[in-house]
């Protein structure tokens, strides 16, 4: 184990070395230049240097190339006597041939051990990232996690994401009154994203066993540093997807590792490739997310190094923390070109040497312009460089030894298979059926209730008795109004003339007899 990290030779000659102090390593770096400059050796190289000293290197390999790092060179190669003579021009005595522990990662499952990670660990603001959702779908998106956690729903994979929406959908009354409207249009927004993510293959990237951090932070059994490499060929569809990943991984190595200030060697160093894809119609909460990740994450000793084909990619406020670099060509065919090359020349510590400006321009494939970070953490003195050879293999290993390699990994027992544990999906599920369990039985209930009641009811009309009541109850009304009405007629016609005559008559006769 060494000190440092040799990266090439430097000078007029090629003769002074280059290295890249592992005490500094986890202040960050960058590696850009143009395509076919040697951006990939250069990430190769690396690699190996930090797996030589004990530091485990998670990276992405986008071209398919860095899986020979699993693979030893060898003397047959093609470029065997020009790695040497390299070497020699260098004065890199040590050069030899070696292979390296390396893990192959796939979000696909296809090319390495799937890695997965749970819906409620991404988290909203990665999420809405990921779909590329508005304002206020993101706000639905914030609410549903929120009830998530509130109604203990684990959110694990996108059918519990979306099973939760529906269940929003059928109570954004309820809902709104408390969290503010709540949309059936955003939320349905929200499921054709989810839909397309999960038509993209994206759908296996959620889910459990989730990927373990120490698992990628491992040493081999003879103390080198274990090479964590994700297949991204396939993944390089989905940029956003891509993107999305590497950036939750460095946020969950920001909030779960302990601060351990400046450590005498990084406890992980990760590579971003590609990474404009990072920053490309990114919203500003999110590169402010990158930004504070990337100066806070080194006191817990983690180096970030990103890769990319002009500086100009990265922010400003991120590319200023970036203390170790190493820039191979840039091409300045229009204005705008000279303008990002004047300003990324201006960024280095000046070499009295040379113009650095002309040697960014002018340098060749497999040489760049370098800057290390020396004693204190100060800049040193951009230097035109030589990059090494490598150990490993140069280019892909085959389809065959990657399936070796995978099914001899002791992380093949932990992730191959998938784990569907009880989650949101499965206890709406049950709730739903519950609910409609009761309403059936209810249901049921109620039309046997309302079968007794029609019943009684019909047995009240035409019972004999109600009959019986009611008649006599007619009759004997029909019967007082009759009587009344004679009474009435009779007493009329005695008050009357005729009524006198009558009464005279017979009170006449009376007293007649007497």
């Amino acid at each position: 184990m060494t000190d440092d990290i040799f990266i090439g030779g430097g000078g007029a000659d090629y003769g002074t070395q280059q290295h890249l102090s592992l005490k500094y390593a986890n202040r960050h770096g960058l590696v850009a230049g143009a395509t076919g400059t040697g951006k990939t050796v250069t990430l190769q190289i690396l690699a190996e240097g930090f797996s030589a000293a004990g530091v485990p290197v998670f990276l992405s390999d986008v071209k398919g190339d860095l899986s020979g790092l699993a693979k030893s060179g060898s003397e047959t190669h093609k470029l065997h006597d020009a790695f040497m003579g390299r070497a020699e021009t260098i004065g890199f005595t040590e050069y030899a041939y070696s292979a390296f522990p390396v893990t192959f990662w796939d979000i696909f499952g296809d090319q390495g051990h799937p890695v997965r990670t749970t819906v409620s660990e991404m988290g909203p603001l990665l999420l809405a990232r990921l779909l590329d959702l508005s304002e206020a779908q993101e706000g639905i998106l914030n609410i549903a996690f929120r009830l998530a956690d509130e109604e203990g729903l684990p959110l694990l994979d996108l059918k519990d994401l979306q099973s939760l929406l529906v269940w929003i959908g059928e109570h954004t009354k309820d809902l709104s009154l408390r969290y503010g409207n709540v949309s059936t249009a955003s939320i349905g927004a929200i499921q054709r994203r989810l839909l397309v993510l999960e038509n993209q293959g994206g759908a296996g990237f959620f889910g459990e066993p989730a990927l373990e951090l120490s698992d990628i932070m491992r040493t081999a059994s003879d103390g080198r540093g274990q090479i964590n490499i994700l297949a991204s060929d396939k993944l390089m569809g989905s940029p956003g997807l891509y993107a999305t990943f590497l950036l939750w991984l460095l946020s969950e190595l920001f909030e779960e590792l302990p601060e351990v200030g400046d450590p005498d060697k990084p406890k992980l160093v990760f590579f971003f490739d590609e990474a404009h894809l990072l920053f490309e119609d990114a919203p500003k909460a999110l590169v402010d997310k990158v930004e504070q990740v990337a100066r806070l994450i080194r006191s817990k000793g983690v180096g970030v190094y990103f890769i990319t084909q002009n500086p100009a990619d990265v922010p400003e406020d991120i590319l200023g923390q970036l203390g170790n670099r190493i820039q191979h060509a840039l091409r300045a065919f229009t204005a705008k070109d000279r303008r990002e090359l004047r300003q990324a020349a201006e960024t280095y510590r000046e070499n009295p040497a040379f113009d650095t400006e002309a040697a960014i321009r002018e340098v060749g494939v497999g040489e760049a312009v370098t800057s290390m970070l020396q004693k204190k953490g100060v800049p040193g003195i951009v230097e035109r460089t030589l990059i090494r050879p490598p150990s490993s293999q140069l280019g892909p290993i085959t389809s065959a030894e990657r399936a070796d390699l995978m099914a001899m990994s002791e992380m093949a027992a932990r992730y191959d298979k998938t784990v569907d544990r009880q989650s949101a999906f499965e206890i709406l599920q049950a709730r739903a059926e519950k609910a409609a369990t009761e309403a059936a039985a209810a249901e049921e209930a109620a039309e046997k209730a309302s079968a007794a009641v029609r019943e009684f009811n019909a047995g009240r009309r035409y019972s004999g008795g109600r009959v019986a009541r009611s008649t006599s109850r007619r009759t004997r009304r029909t019967q007082d109004t009759l009587g009344s009405a004679v009474a009435t007629a009779v007493l009329k016609e005695l008050k009357g003339t005729t009524g006198r005559r009558i009464v005279r008559g017979i009170l006449g006769g009376l007293f007649k007899g007497r």
